[in-house]
């Protein structure tokens, strides 16, 4: 029997245990203006045939500089740019293979002719350390030859493939080969946050770049969406930043891209923010990313 006395102190030692307990993090105050100096680790970056002229690589590094990133991942219609990137700095940049190429793109590279030969033979003449960015913007099932060969290529590599899709292509994928790691483009891209929070709860080798999520997250600017929220508590160790320059409309506008993914990092503890900005990444890719941002004194 519980006396009246005991019942008094069970809310107290409640309230003590909460305290200790993890989330009390969320109470830590949020980097603020110190994400300024934080390094961003740009996982989801492309150097496409059309920005080569308008933006030599020697550009490209310095835009990088001026925004504080230390390192980008990059794919690239076709996968020479990413070369040139990565020959021109290969401290600062990470390739991965897109299969894009001679009129294959986003809308029918599953049908092209000679594809696995061609991914196959860019990954042995390259150290491509993931494959994609690449779309599934519906399943078809005369596709899964390749879909599973492109699978046992990264497996085999154990390299991450990096999709632009809804959450179904992710699960195929995971069907496919449960062990593999798969970067999920923009988040989703359209998929709630609560469908993202779902597939990160799932699957434990799922991470998500937040290209083109940054105003979904930012809510009204002053407090992080609190579905977004939600996401990032439960799954900070699992999310990365990125630009997606597909365009040279981004590349345009790389330095406030930036500026905007460390809006909402700043609403965010600084372990937090600086895993997402840069520690993840560097993580999944072996990198060595030092902890303070580029030209910093």
């Amino acid at each position: 029997m519980v006396s009246r006395f005991s019942r008094r102190l069970i809310p107290v030692a409640a309230a003590l245990w909460l305290a200790a307990t993890p989330a009390a993090a969320a109470d830590e105050p949020p980097i603020g203006a110190a994400i300024e100096g934080v390094p961003v680790f740009d996982a989801h970056m492309h150097y496409k045939q059309e920005a080569w002229g308008t933006y030599p690589v020697r550009t490209v590094i310095e835009l990088m500089d001026k925004s504080g990133v230390a390192m980008a991942l990059v794919s690239s219609t076709p996968d020479d740019g990413t070369i040139r990137l990565f020959e021109y700095a290969p401290d600062r940049i990470v390739p991965e293979l897109r299969p894009y190429h001679d009129g294959a793109g986003s809308s029918n590279w599953t049908k092209a002719a000679g594809m696995e030969a061609y991914l196959k033979d860019r990954l042995a003449r390259y150290p491509h350390q993931g494959i994609g960015e690449f779309h599934i913007h519906r399943l078809d099932m005369e596709d899964r030859p390749l879909l599973a060969a492109v699978a046992a290529l990264a497996k085999a590599r154990t390299i991450p493939l990096h999709i632009h899709s809804g959450a179904e292509p992710v699960r195929f994928f995971y069907e496919l080969e449960p062990g593999l790691t798969i970067i999920w483009a923009h988040a989703g891209m359209s998929e709630p946050a609560e469908v993202v929070g779902q597939m990160l709860d799932t699957y434990p080798t799922l991470y998500a770049d937040t290209s083109y999520r940054e105003r979904d997250i930012l809510g009204d600017g002053a407090a992080l969406d609190p579905a977004w929220k939600a996401v990032i508590e439960r799954h900070a160790d699992r999310l990365m930043v990125g630009t997606d320059t597909w365009i040279n409309a981004q590349w345009d506008n790389y330095e406030d891209l930036i500026a905007l993914n460390r809006r909402w990092l700043a609403l965010l503890p600084r372990e937090t923010a600086e895993k997402i900005a840069y520690r993840n990444a560097a993580r999944l890719f072996n990198r060595t990313v030092p902890p303070r941002r580029p030209g910093a004194e």
